[in-house]
Formats: structure tokens, C-alpha cells, sequence
């Protein structure tokens, strides 16, 4: 009998050891990286193989295909405007068509910058949401931060852990959430990258009546993805704002509640985003 009970210590033991030393090399390693994907500023454009490919000017790169495509907007006009004259077709005005053309034209050439000061307005929306929570709380409202926290307030040390306690079990449902967390915050960080590539194709489809929806498209994708960051802080800044001093289990569950809710933020703020216009 007590034989039995041994090997069940060591088993019980042993998958503990396994578990502690899994949470502690993801505590260490992955929120900082989760941090920096979640919260993106004007930095994700300096990247010189992005910056080739998204053109350094209006000779090389999307810009360069985007003035093409200029002189193909303009073609396409001149026939369409030729062919109404013979059948007395209703066509944009010429001059409204030509000031179109130049206005989104030079936006067009512009847009590494405006896509530039949008992420450094997103980004420093974030900031004042997560600097009233560190002069409230004493501590920087991250990811890295959080998980300190619920390591305290968990009460789990690093030399022990207990995967069969309800603690362990939230500790574990918490981690495999962030894991999940961090999965869909790389496919947002990829997301934004792909639609400031596009940026110049969209801008420059407002010249055009037929090809306006691209850019209404693109904008909605791309505020979708950047407001996510904003929600993100304001949902941190809550959980960080729960009291954990009375040790009341209903108030962990709470805390895992917030984790799922940072789960679903980027499936809702697209809902909203999309059915909003």
C-alpha cells in the first residue's frame, strides 16, 4: 500500500516538475515577445526589405506600380470619355476625374507617411491608456506585467507548483489562452504589415468610381486591427485594476474571464468595425 502511494507521489511529482519548469521558460521567453506584437508603432515600417517593396520612391517598388497604374486610369477615362460622346452615355465629369486623379495621386506617393502618423496615433492612444494604469498601480500594464501578477496573486512560487490544485488549473488554462493570445497577435502583427503594403493601391482606387470599394475595404480592415491594440489596453488595464487581497476563488475566475476576453477582442472590434459601416 504504501509502495502504491509512493509512485503515485513520484507521479504526481513529476508532472508538477514538468509543468513548473513549461510556465516558468514561457513566463520568461514569450510575453516579452507578445508584448512587442501587440503593441505596434511606426517601427513596423522601418524595415529595409519592407521599405523595398514597398517603394523608397515613385521609381521602385508598390509606388512604382501604383503610378503605373496612374496612366492606366487615365487611358481607361479617355476611352470611356470617347466612347460616351457616341453613346451619349453619362460619364464623371473630366475635370472632377483629372483633380481626383492628382489629389489621390500625390496621397498615393504619400502614403508610406500617413500610414506612418496612424500607427504613431494608435500607438500613443495606447500609451495614455496604459500610463493612467501605471500611475494608478505603480506598474507597467503589459503582458509581461500581467503574468507576474497572476503568478502572485495565484500564489505560485517557482520552486512549486501543483497542477491538480485550482490554482494550477487556472494557471494552466491562463497559459494555454496567452499561447493562444500570442498566436493570434503574429497573425495580426502579419495583417497590418500586408494591408500598409496595400496601402497605395487603396488610396489610389478613390480616383476611381468603379474602385472606391477597395479603399473602403482596406480601411475597415486595417481600423479593425489597429483599434484592437486600444482595446487590448483598456481590458489590461481593467483586469490590473482587480482586488485580489481577499484571495476569493469567484474572483480568479474573474481574472481568467479577462484572459478570455482578450481571447475574443479581435473577432468582436472586427464584427463591430465591419457592421458598423
Amino acid at each position: 500500500m504504501e509502495k502504491n502511494t509512493n509512485a503515485s507521489e513520484i507521479i504526481i511529482n513529476t508532472i508538477n516538475t514538468i509543468f513548473k519548469n513549461l510556465f516558468s521558460s514561457i513566463d520568461t521567453n514569450l510575453y516579452k515577445v507578445l508584448d512587442k506584437l501587440t503593441f505596434i508603432d511606426s517601427n513596423i515600417l522601418k524595415d529595409k526589405n519592407f521599405e523595398k517593396i514597398f517603394g523608397t520612391s515613385s521609381t521602385n517598388g508598390i509606388l512604382l506600380i501604383c503610378n503605373s497604374l496612374i496612366i492606366g486610369f487615365i487611358i481607361y477615362y479617355a476611352i470611356k470619355y470617347f466612347n460616351s460622346n457616341l453613346n451619349e452615355a453619362k460619364i464623371e465629369n473630366p475635370w472632377n476625374f483629372i483633380l481626383k486623379i492628382i489629389i489621390f495621386g500625390i496621397c498615393m506617393n504619400s502614403s508610406f507617411f500617413i500610414i506612418e502618423q496612424l500607427l504613431n496615433i494608435n500607438y500613443n492612444i495606447t500609451e495614455a491608456i496604459r500610463s493612467i494604469g501605471e500611475d494608478i498601480f505603480k506598474q507597467k500594464i503589459s503582458f509581461y506585467g500581467l503574468i507576474e501578477n497572476i503568478n502572485k496573486n495565484l500564489k505560485i512560487a517557482e520552486d512549486s507548483i501543483n497542477i491538480f490544485s485550482v490554482d494550477g488549473i487556472i494557471k494552466g488554462t491562463i497559459t494555454t489562452s496567452l499561447l493562444n493570445l500570442l498566436i493570434t497577435y503574429a497573425l495580426r502583427y502579419i495583417g497590418i504589415k500586408i494591408f500598409v503594403i496595400v496601402a497605395p493601391i487603396a488610396i489610389l482606387s478613390l480616383s476611381m468610381e468603379k474602385t472606391s470599394w477597395i479603399f473602403k475595404i482596406w480601411m475597415k480592415n486595417l481600423i479593425s486591427l489597429l483599434l484592437v491594440q486600444i482595446i487590448i489596453s483598456i481590458v489590461l488595464l481593467i483586469i490590473f485594476s482587480l482586488n485580489y487581497e481577499n484571495s476569493e476563488e469567484i474572483t480568479k475566475f474573474i481574472y481568467l474571464g479577462g484572459i478570455y476576453a482578450l481571447i475574443k477582442i479581435n473577432s468582436f472590434v472586427k464584427d463591430f468595425v465591419m457592421r458598423g459601416g
